[in-house]
């Protein structure tokens, strides 16, 4: 009953209090596997996709925000169940192959997944290179992979901060990228790379930001 409450009421909401700028959302498929590729600036960008999607989306979540005890814990788990979420145990060497089943699992139902290729969340802005996960989703799963550039959620809630704050926010979407049948006889590695490589050029189009060329290293309390 609270996931329903909280389904009902959060995502109009979240568009009324921060009226977001989307573009692009047409290009993003009504039914069907879909990967929304997108950079990653602060926590809240897996609650601003999800509320601007006419569809689930579902992300990864640590698996502690669904283990939190008390009634705090119930209302924590329902907000993370509502938007999608899906629990994974980072702790576990096991976890990167596990997080691909679980997403593997969401696409093979024709849902849509969300996945920052960074990996983790910039802290000073800059696009960091991209991981090869989404690019071996792609071709495992057959899906369509859509970049999608997020603007101003590093300020709705800045890196240490716990306040959301009021601030203009832009989410586009490019266009969808097949990768099916393009990389035949390209060695996996090779096709990976170059698949990622472009899924985060077609990022950095639509969020503006500057490139680091280096990857991003999750802090160790992260």
């Amino acid at each position: 009953m609270l996931y329903r409450f909280l389904h009902s009421v959060i995502p109009p909401l979240g568009k009324a209090v921060w009226r977001p700028t989307v573009t692009g959302l047409d290009r993003v498929p009504t039914a069907g596997p879909v990967i929304l590729a997108s950079n990653h600036l602060s926590f809240v960008d897996s609650m601003v996709i999800p509320i601007v999607v006419p569809r689930p989306v579902a992300f990864l979540a640590k698996k502690e925000y669904f283990e939190l005890p008390g009634l705090k814990g119930r209302f924590v788990k329902a907000w993370f169940e509502m938007l999608g979420a899906l629990p994974v145990d980072r702790s576990d060497s096991r976890a990167a192959i596990a997080s691909l089943d679980t997403a593997l699992g969401v696409l093979a139902e024709g849902g849509a997944f969300g996945i920052y290729p960074e990996g983790t969340r910039s802290r000073d802005g800059r696009l960091y290179r991209g991981r090869t996960g989404v690019a071996q989703l792609a071709l495992t799963s057959g899906a369509v992979v859509v970049p999608v550039g997020l603007q101003g959620t590093a300020e709705v809630q800045p890196v240490g901060s716990r306040r959301l704050r009021l601030v203009k926010v832009t989410v586009a979407f490019g266009e969808p990228i097949d990768v099916q049948g393009q990389y035949d006889g390209v060695p996996p590695g090779r096709a990976r790379r170059q698949i990622t490589d472009q899924i985060m050029e077609e990022i950095q189009k639509l969020s503006g930001q500057e490139a680091a060329g280096v990857y991003n290293e999750r802090p160790a309390d992260a």
